[in-house]
C-alpha cells in the first residue's frame, strides 16, 4: 500500500513539474512571443518570477489580452496594452485569444469588408473573444454581439496573423 501511495505521489509530482512550462489551456508549449489573455478577475503583475517579488500592478479585467514575451517554470512575463511588462503566475494567463479595441470607436461588420453592414460599434477598451482572423479582418464576439473588425483596430493580434 505504501508503495502504491508513493508511486501515485511521484506521478503527481512529475506531472505538475512537466506541466509548469506548458501553455495553460491547451497544454502546448508556445514559442514566444505569443498572445494570451488574463484568465482571472484579479491578477497581480510582479517584478520577477516568484511570489517573493513585489506586485507592481493589480489587473481587474478578465479576458484582457496580453503578449507573453518570456516563459519561466510556472510564470509568464507579459506585456499589457500600455506596454507595461512584468511577471504573472502561469495559470493566470490563458491561451484564449481576445482582442481589445484601440484608437476610438471600431465598427463591427456582418462580413469582413469595410463596405459591409455595420452591426455594432465598440468603444476603445472594449474586449472580445477572437474566433478567427485573416486578410486584415478578425471575427470578434463581445458578450454575444459579434462581427468583423479591421485587424489594425485591435490590440491582441499581430499584423497579417491568421487565427483559426
Amino acid at each position: 500500500m505504501k508503495a502504491i501511495m508513493a508511486a501515485a505521489l511521484m506521478a503527481l509530482a512529475i506531472g505538475s513539474v512537466l506541466g509548469e512550462g506548458a501553455g495553460v489551456a491547451s497544454g502546448a508549449v508556445h514559442k514566444t512571443p505569443y498572445w494570451g489573455s488574463i484568465s482571472a478577475g484579479e491578477a497581480r503583475m510582479r517584478t520577477g518570477p516568484g511570489r517573493n517579488y513585489p506586485a507592481s500592478w493589480l489587473y481587474q479585467r478578465q479576458g484582457m489580452p496580453v503578449q507573453v514575451i518570456e516563459v519561466y517554470p510556472g510564470w509568464r512575463k507579459v506585456r499589457d496594452p500600455d506596454g507595461v511588462e512584468g511577471w504573472m503566475i502561469g495559470n493566470l494567463v490563458s491561451d484564449q485569444r481576445t482582442g481589445m479595441v484601440k484608437g476610438g470607436v471600431a465598427y463591427l461588420h456582418d462580413t469582413p469588408n469595410a463596405g459591409a453592414k455595420v452591426l455594432w460599434r465598440a468603444e476603445a477598451g472594449v474586449i472580445g473573444r477572437l474566433s478567427r482572423c485573416h486578410d486584415g479582418w478578425c471575427k470578434i464576439d463581445v458578450r454575444g454581439r459579434g462581427g468583423y473588425v479591421e485587424e489594425e483596430r485591435l490590440w491582441g493580434v499581430d499584423p497579417g496573423e491568421v487565427v483559426d
